[in-house]
């Protein structure tokens, strides 16, 4: 599956396009508040569809019963929900972002104990250059943070509070990660703070392609799970079995404004695998910003059979970079990298930001109906 919305310009490996086949995407705008998520929307027919909920009260009398004490008697099993939930929660936040008209909420997990937080570009990138980002932690209290830094091709951030001592999160390992495996997200949708779902890891390497309307868009080589994720659980942890962190939620599939309402979960979210968020955190920490491997080549827009098109319009091909290097051309149809097939001009940026700089990747190209093979080196994209 590859979930398609608007592409950044300029570098060389991330022009502005929108594929033939593409859905929009689009935050959850709202007067006075917006839980930031992104989504990635889908097209589906219904044969009927009026979706709607009752909530009512009744009362009754006389009502009588047995009821058992059952103070102190409850024990939670290790690694059932209920144990990840309390040893997990103390460590997400609530991420309120206040920036004149364009405010809202979204979630965050600590890295570290003195204060450190992960979380979703497109969560803090209004309060980038102005208005005010507030923290709150598990126990309510609330800090002001600032942002070290963020990066909108993987769609992270890292804030930092003023604290210590606080319950950071292990950090588990993404690649290890299997379909099947039971996961738990935990964040705030809607500003409900500390909510816990639970599924299951549906599917991994899913090339999603996510974009705010500002002209940033982000690929993300993500993990999907039919755990029920939100508007405002963006940024938050997606955990496994063991506690452990394999993903940042930030995407989820819609069927678009059904019954004139904003869409929530349909049972496919997407998260940016903890992997490759480490890498970026690392980075913002260290520096305040972030780098991605690239090819040094520029996508034919226009081209909408199977495959990702090199432009053969001028920087095509990046004089000196890997591409040239490896003896690509303007004209040549990518469409294998890693043995992995490539259907789009998405897989392939995405497929190439989830790889290292400095990674060797073998390219499978065709060029005058012939099929060849090339190996690429990465190199870093340009700050």
């Amino acid at each position: 599956m590859s979930s398609q919305l608007p592409s950044p310009a300029d570098a060389p490996d991330t022009p502005w396009w929108r594929p033939a086949n593409a859905s929009s995407a689009k935050t959850f705008p709202s007067k006075q508040s917006n839980s930031f998520f992104i989504i990635v929307s889908i097209v589906i027919a219904l044969l009927a569809g009026g979706i709607g909920a009752t909530i009512g009260r009744t009362t009754s009398s006389n009502i009588s019963g047995n009821f058992v004490n059952t103070e102190n008697s409850i024990e939670r099993a290790p690694g059932s929900i209920a144990d990840l939930a309390s040893r997990v929660i103390p460590g997400v936040v609530s991420i309120s972002v206040d920036a004149g008209g364009d405010s809202g909420t979204g979630s965050g997990f600590f890295l570290s104990s003195d204060g450190y937080i992960l979380t979703n570009n497109h969560v803090v990138e209004a309060a980038a250059n102005r208005g005010r980002i507030t923290v709150a932690i598990s126990t309510g209290k609330k800090y002001t943070a600032t942002i070290v830094g963020r990066d909108s091709s993987y769609d992270l951030a890292v804030l930092k509070i003023d604290v210590t001592g606080a319950p950071s999160l292990q950090l588990g390992d993404s690649d290890k990660a299997q379909v099947g495996d039971a996961v738990i997200a935990i964040g705030s949708p809607l500003g409900l703070a500390g909510t816990v779902t639970s599924g299951i890891l549906s599917a991994k390497n899913r090339a999603v392609t996510t974009g705010t309307g500002a002209g940033e868009s982000s690929f993300i080589n993500a993990l999907q799970t039919d755990a029920a994720i939100n508007p405002g659980n963006s940024g938050g942890p997606l955990v496994d079995g063991t506690g452990a962190v394999v993903g940042v939620n930030s995407a989820i599939a819609s069927l678009g404004s059904l019954a004139g309402g904003q869409s929530g979960s349909i049972g496919l979210g997407f998260a940016i695998p903890i992997n490759q968020a480490k890498k970026t955190a690392e980075q913002l920490i260290k520096t305040g910003s972030a780098t991605y491997p690239i090819m040094g080549i520029a996508i034919d827009t226009r081209y909408t059979g199977t495959g990702a098109l090199i432009s053969s319009e001028v920087n095509g091909i990046t004089p000196n970079g890997p591409a040239a290097k490896a003896g690509l051309k303007a004209g040549d149809l990518i469409i294998e990298i890693n043995g992995k097939e490539i259907q789009s001009s998405d897989e392939l940026i995405v497929a190439i930001r989830s790889q290292n700089v400095g990674d060797q990747v073998k390219i499978k190209f065709k060029r005058n109906a012939i099929t060849r093979e090339v190996t690429v080196t990465l190199a870093a994209s340009k700050k």
